[in-house]
């Protein structure tokens, strides 16, 4: 076993965000009526219930009771409770809890589906110290209509994993943050590795399926020049989503298939890499220690390339909500404000291989410090390159339509074709909404 499968046994999922379903009323069937601030335990004090999607990730769970430990015994007047829940099941559950009017104080979210719990009135307005969210990370803090509405203690940075010696081998340059590759010299970069014996030059994790598609796929629409949806209005995804530089990402994107460059038969995660099988992986940081582990001094953390409008990657990971039902929001305030300390912000990260949120904890990190941290780049590549996902209530739509479209792009469709009617199902979901109150 490697000492990265044992320091950390989370691994990433990336599940659709949003949809009611059967499982979660089974769910919510065995969980009680969950605290909203207004019951009392025996010695007087108002619990505070709270809600995470870590159930099945010991490493994370672990922070979170000695955060919850520290807190309760710092104070007299609450106490925090939590339950945690499968990452699958969990969005279904606080729909479900809210429909029957049973969601408690705190808890967490994938930060792009807030913008639709605020619209939906699950959530309110944070209102946490100003001192503690300036600090964080842009990709940390949720805002919906200019309001924070969640804040989280972390986020996930993508990158290319290569070999050095493969790169130096075929006459590649080493990108930098300062001097990535170009368009142009990733596509001649992907065939001098084909050329040299590659099958398939580079894991890109197409295989995987939900959310991973508009994370890991949406910033190279971006580096082109398009995104997925007018982020002036946040009304129409006309003339970006399917405007000229879209279609320039679409058909670059499907290029990369019909080259060989990538494939989508592969296995979630970075074996492929690992094994040697591809030269490059387009992968995140909770893989890197086992990169590290298996390739030693010769692996690379790469930026992505520039496609004409700088190297982009996804932002906003979980974060941290207050219900607005909760009936005493100061006080899950004061637990919230309690627990961005530094030092509990440095043990997520280091348990976790996620981007500490602080710059402070980022330098007490093992692995995101500026002297010796294996893991740095990808803290650079967060701060320089990371852009958040649509911050609108209709993201639930916009990601699966990108989903399909984008498969539907890779598998060979008319490029303008896949792009219209993705353009025409998210305008549509829009409208019908009466844009989600848009301001």
């Amino acid at each position: 076993m490697s000492s990265y499968t044992e320091r950390n046994t989370m691994k990433k999922s990336f599940i659709p965000l949003a949809a009611m379903g059967v499982a979660a009323a089974l769910v919510m069937t065995g969980c009680g009526q969950a605290g909203q601030g207004s019951t009392t335990t025996e010695d007087g004090r108002t619990v505070l219930t709270m809600w995470t999607h870590s159930a099945g990730n010991p490493a994370e769970l672990a922070v979170y009771e000695k955060i919850i430990s520290d807190f309760n015994a710092s104070q007299d007047k609450y106490e925090v409770k939590t339950e945690s829940f499968p990452q699958g099941a969990y969005n279904d559950a606080i729909v479900a809890a809210a429909a029957s009017g049973d969601l408690p104080c705190l808890l967490d979210l994938d930060g792009p589906i807030m913008p639709n719990w605020a619209w939906a009135n699950y959530l309110q307005p944070l209102n946490i110290s100003s001192d503690i969210t300036d600090k964080l990370l842009p990709t940390a803090v949720g805002k919906y209509n200019g309001e924070i509405y969640s804040a989280g203690y972390w986020d996930a940075a993508l990158g290319i994993f290569a070999r050095k010696s493969v790169l130096d081998a075929n006459g590649i340059r080493i990108p930098s943050t300062e001097q990535p590759w170009s368009e142009s010299e990733f596509d001649q970069a992907l065939a001098t590795l084909k050329a040299a014996g590659y099958d398939t030059p580079i894991d890109i994790g197409a295989e995987d399926k939900g959310e991973w598609w508009p994370y890991a796929y949406s910033p190279f629409l971006q580096s082109f020049g398009g995104d997925l949806i007018d982020r002036s209005t946040m009304l129409s995804a006309d003339g970006t989503l399917n405007g000229p530089d879209a279609v320039k990402w679409g058909t670059w994107f499907q290029d990369l298939f019909k080259k060989g460059y990538a494939n989508s038969g592969g296995t979630v995660g970075n074996q492929e890499f690992v094994d040697g099988k591809v030269a490059l992986s387009y992968t995140g940081v909770w893989n890197g220690l086992a990169a590290v582990d298996a390739v030693g001094d010769d692996l690379l953390i790469l930026p992505p390339p520039n496609l004409g409008n700088g190297p982009k990657i996804g932002g906003g990971s979980w974060q941290w909500g207050i219900s607005s039902s909760c009936a005493d929001a100061d006080g899950a305030r004061q637990y919230l404000e309690f627990s961005f300390d530094d030092k509990y912000i440095t043990q997520f990260a280091d348990e976790q291989l996620v981007i500490p949120a602080t710059e402070a904890a980022t330098e007490a990190s093992k692995y995101f410090n500026s002297t010796d941290g294996a893991l740095r780049p990808f803290a650079e590549f967060s701060k320089e390159y990371a852009v958040l996902r649509p911050e609108t209530p209709a993201y639930a739509v916009i990601s699966t339509t990108f989903e399909t479209a984008a498969k539907d792009i890779m598998n060979g469709a008319d490029v303008q074709s896949a792009l219209d009617a993705a353009v025409t199902e998210i305008d549509t979901n829009i409208e019908s909404n009466d844009g989600y109150g848009a301001k």
